[in-house]
């Protein structure tokens, strides 16, 4: 679903857990013949996708609009130079994925590669673009832990979008 030009996604988990409740509320009402169980499962029913949707739409919605910031502030990078002395500074890195997971929770998370090393992109929220493997890719993102108190440097990323772009937007020739 489209709302302006913000691509809403409800997470499979969040279809199948709707697809169970639905099937206990109707099994219920056909075997008591209880249809006043209808007035509250109904809406009940209709929530258990509205507010995914809406929370899904208020965080793509907060992406986009870091886009811009992260835009003029990432510094361009290679991966072999992302470090743990780099935490909380926006960089922008050019590569090709070479993995995908979770991204049937609406946080996906990618492993892109360059000539100089691979690195871990998670996002917590879906992108825009539909992104797969062997995709070449522009991503904003601020360098993080990979877990709270340890762990190496990966990307929290902000926007990862499709490029024809395969080097260093620094390296290119004007």
């Amino acid at each position: 679903m489209k709302i302006g030009n913000i691509n809403v996604k409800i997470s499979v988990i969040s279809l199948a857990v709707f697809g169970i409740f639905t099937i206990i509320l109707l099994g219920t009402v056909i075997t008591t013949g209880e249809t006043s169980l209808l007035i509250w499962g109904v809406p009940i029913l209709a929530m258990l996708l509205i507010i995914p949707a809406v929370l899904n739409y208020m965080s793509q919605q907060q992406y986009a609009s870091l886009v811009p910031m992260y835009e003029q502030e990432a510094r361009d990078v290679r991966i072999r130079e992302i470090n743990l002395n780099m935490l909380s500074e926006p960089v922008r890195i050019v590569g090709i994925v070479e993995r995908v997971h979770f991204q049937f929770l609406n946080r996906p998370q990618y492993l892109v590669a360059d000539r100089t090393g691979e690195i871990s992109v998670k996002m917590f929220t879906n992108p825009q673009e539909d992104v797969q493997v062997n995709d070449k890719v522009e991503v904003l993102g601020t360098v993080v832990k990979r877990y709270l108190l340890s762990g190496d440097a990966v990307i929290n990323c902000v926007s990862i979008r499709k490029t024809t772009e395969v080097t260093a937007p620094e390296k290119k020739k004007k």
